[in-house]
């Protein structure tokens, strides 16, 4: 698979002779800092026959630095009551795009501080690294050329910054590569037990234990629901479905567990109710939450965070359309003994996941300061009801009790990992609720997500109900946190490449404060 690490280097000297260009991220060049008023009057005279030079990515020739040229990026305002740092990954990744055409091959980014956004030059970096990734099997077909350019440069006035940027950059990357390697790569080069194959490369020799669950009849016992959608996809060797699990526990006495699920639907058919009139094109990308997962695994292997231990479990399965394939009407019990009632085997994504919550709790029963999560491109009502680019986040009443949510959301804004916030309301809850004696919970309804009123809360509800949740609420004895986060929004778009949400705002919220 190579090396997920892409080479970051810094440098004090805006004139360092081992890069060929300068990319210029900022809103102002009337503010530039003292170390580059060398790049102000080219810019000035440049703004004289060009007006557009604050809003349009731009390249110069400067005589004097790196490579004699200069391309700028401008942010745009950043002063508006809707900008956010988001602003600097934009221009970054335009701006590194413009020097991939220029042919620079060592691109130093020049993103000088600002004093809203602190972290303005490493969300830069991260962004100019999005634009730089190449997608997995490019990278295995030409092994000889694993990156677009030689070397990423930033420039910062002091070495001790640039070096804890460099240090977060690398590793924050290095699980987005990840996520993207997973989440992105077609359904048979991450089927899933290629993606086991590539996780146990990944975690081999790191703190990072794997585990394999992979016998049918092991998965039928622990996980029914999960079973139901791999029964048809289970004729095919190479797309029989796998659970891997994960464990992280770092140095020291530990003050908190995360309890991960992620969604890995390889490739999502719809099954008995089929994606059909053009919509099944992109259902690859239906297992970026258990991507993620993978990711945010690789960022702890990297940083290595002190008392916090991580569970983490991926679904990978491939909801396949056949004889033997799971239909609606059919009634499944779950690991937590909850009947359910099959009503679109399009929702796969709730079913996979439901018994791995429902183990994940049993776990968090005896763990310290437990948080439980689930992650999945689940529905198209979180695009519909927030847009893209956005991960939905959604509480259970413990969690919401502290506020988890908000934790999130504030985490995700410094460095644009962007989460909104919704309710489970008891709406959601009335909706799951078996409509006969025959079953205690349905499924869902027979019609898209994107088509049902609360369409992206009520999977929340179901998997708090089919996994046993429901009995550590608010008024339960042993009260658990939970909460999922909801990324068919945020995930990236297709044709393109996966952003690897939400694992900055993960970093953030979990790891970050602790180095």
């Amino acid at each position: 698979m190579g090396s997920v690490r892409f080479p970051v280097d810094f440098a004090t000297d805006l004139k360092d002779k081992k890069f060929d260009g300068i990319v210029l991220v900022t809103d102002c060049i009337e503010k530039l800092p003292a170390a580059l008023q060398c790049l102000l009057p080219p810019l000035k005279e440049y703004k004289q026959v060009d007006a557009a030079v604050h809003s349009e990515v731009v390249l110069l020739k400067v005589p004097g630095v790196p490579g004699d040229r200069l391309v700028f990026a401008p942010t745009g305002p950043l002063d508006r009551d809707y900008d956010d740092v988001r602003r600097f990954t934009d221009a970054a990744v335009a701006g590194m795009k413009r020097a991939l055409k220029a042919g620079m091959q060592s691109p130093l980014l020049v993103c000088p501080a600002h004093s809203t956004f602190k972290e303005s030059t490493l969300v830069s970096v991260l962004g100019a690294l999005h634009a730089l990734y190449v997608p997995l099997e490019v990278r295995e077909a030409y092994p000889e050329k694993p990156h677009k350019v030689d070397a990423l440069g930033f420039w910062v006035p002091g070495e001790a910054e640039g070096r804890r940027i460099k240090h977060l950059a690398c590793a924050l990357e290095s699980g987005r590569v990840v996520c993207r390697d997973i989440g992105g790569s077609d359904p048979e080069r991450m089927a899933a037990p290629l993606v086991v194959k590539y996780v146990e490369e990944l975690f081999n020799n790191t703190p990072i234990k794997v585990s394999v669950v992979s016998d049918v009849k092991q998965l039928e016992k622990e996980y029914p629901c999960l079973a139901a959608v791999n029964r048809c996809a289970n004729a095919v060797p190479r797309h029989q479905a796998r659970v891997i699990k994960l464990e992280y526990t770092g140095e020291g006495p530990i003050d908190q567990t995360l309890l991960l699920v992620g969604k890995g639907i390889t490739y999502d058919t719809g099954g008995a109710d089929i994606k059909a009139g053009g919509f099944m094109a992109g259902m690859h990308r239906d297992k970026c939450g258990s991507a993620a997962v993978a990711g945010f695994f690789q960022v702890l292997a990297e940083l290595k965070p002190k008392n916090l231990k991580v569970l983490g479990a991926m679904a990978m399965v491939r909801n396949s359309v056949g004889a033997d394939c799971y239909v609606a009407d059919e009634l499944i019990t779950s690991r937590a003994q909850r009947r359910i009632r099959v009503g679109n085997t399009d929702a796969e994504g709730r079913m996979v996941m439901a018994d791995l919550l429902s183990e994940m709790k049993e776990r968090a029963l005896s763990e310290v300061a437990p948080e439980l999560f689930t992650i999945a491109t689940l529905t198209g009502h979180a695009i519909r009801a927030m847009g893209p680019n956005y991960s939905i986040i959604m509480d259970n009443g413990p969690a919401r009790s502290v506020g988890n949510a908000q934790q999130w959301q504030k985490a995700g804004d410094e460095l644009g990992d962007v989460f909104e916030i919704s309710n489970v309301r008891r709406e959601d809850f009335d909706f799951h609720r078996g409509k006969s004696e025959y079953e205690d919970i349905l499924q869902c309804n027979n019609l898209p997500s994107s088509a049902t009123p609360r369409g992206h809360q009520t999977p929340a509800a179901f998997l708090i109900m089919a996994s046993g949740l429901d009995q550590h609420g608010v008024d339960s004895e042993k009260p658990l946190r939970y909460s999922h986060i909801d990324i068919a929004g945020s995930s990236g778009p297709f044709p393109g490449i996966p952003t690897g949400a939400p694992i900055l705002a993960m970093a953030t919220n979990y790891i970050l404060h602790r180095l």
